[in-house]
């Protein structure tokens, strides 16, 4: 079952290729993020990793938070969702909105 990771304090220029490689060597890596400003389209600072496994997240965790990357110590625990956030149902989309 994957796990999701959050990677915080990462540098600014850190694109999801640059995590992806990151945490590569941890364990299988399904999918890597580094969150973006929607105005701006510059990195916010942090990111999110799903990883293949449990195990492999407790791998990455152990060898990579409070690790220095790029001159920032990055943070790297599990994911976990806001408070008060609401999850919505994705919607499925007619076939005439589909084509449109």
């Amino acid at each position: 079952m994957p796990t999701k990771l959050y990677v915080g304090n990462i540098p600014w220029s850190q694109t999801d290729q640059d995590l992806e490689r990151l945490f590569d060597g941890h364990g299988t890596v399904v999918s890597a993020e580094v969150v973006l400003d929607s105005h701006s389209g510059r990195s916010r600072g942090f990111g999110f990793v799903v990883m293949g496994s449990e195990d492999d997240c407790k791998r990455a965790i152990q060898a990579l938070d409070n690790q220095e990357i790029g001159g920032r110590a990055i943070v790297v625990n599990h994911a976990h969702r806001k408070k008060n956030e609401v999850v919505r149902p994705t919607r499925k989309r007619k076939k005439a909105e589909a084509a449109s």
